[in-house]
């Protein structure tokens, strides 16, 4: 596993409890939520909104739960509301966030992309993480994770975007193969990966099947 920056480390070591299980978790695995003026229950995923945040474990029954059963009220002392579709507003805010971030990574030379680069710095060890294209053809896929797992410390796996999602992200065309780099931003990035897979498989579902 890779090693967490200072900056990361911080970050976890803040708990918060849980209002579904009662549990006291880091904050990294928990999705803050806030009341909003009109009486709705806000996701705030960077945890920068204004007003008492009440905390949810990042998965999406915990989510579910928390509205169904009116905890975000009971937590709050106070009349809120939460949708039926609260759950799928986070992923949707996660997906979001993932992808916006992979933008900023590029323009801060963390990433890489095309087979011969991702290639190269697969096989250096300095990889945190494959990012593949969902409808990638599954050829380079498959080199791609053959070396990778090679590795010491084999990078992470994501192919939640399609080619279009991460070349407009990026500013590239026809992205199908990229690399995010070992290193502070790599780590801040992860946290938000491993919220989303509460919330959605990280791999599709074909993948899992092949050698």
């Amino acid at each position: 596993m890779l090693a967490a920056s200072p900056a990361t480390l911080a970050e976890a070591a803040r708990e918060r409890r849980d209002i579904v299980s009662g549990e006291v978790m880091e904050e990294a695995r928990l999705i803050r939520f806030v009341p909003g003026p009109d009486g709705l229950v806000v996701p705030d995923l960077a945890r920068k909104l204004p007003g008492r945040g009440l905390w949810v474990a990042a998965d999406r029954a915990s989510v579910e739960t928390a509205a169904k059963k009116g905890l975000f009220s009971r937590a709050a002392k106070a009349k809120l509301q939460a949708g039926p579709d609260l759950a799928d507003q986070v992923e949707s805010l996660l997906r979001r966030r993932v992808l916006s971030s992979l933008g900023l990574a590029r323009k801060a030379g963390d990433l890489t992309s095309g087979f011969e680069k991702v290639s190269a710095a697969v096989q250096s060890g300095k990889v945190a993480w494959l990012i593949e294209a969902s409808d990638g053809a599954a050829d380079g896929r498959r080199k791609l994770w053959a070396q990778a797992r090679r590795q010491s410390r084999p990078p992470g796996l994501l192919g939640v975007f399609t080619a279009s999602e991460l070349g407009l992200a990026l500013g590239l065309e026809n992205v199908i193969h990229t690399a995010f780099l070992a290193g502070r931003a790599a780590d801040r990035w992860a946290q938000d990966v491993h919220r989303l897979a509460g919330f959605s498989p990280l791999l599709p579902e074909s993948w899992r099947e092949e050698p």
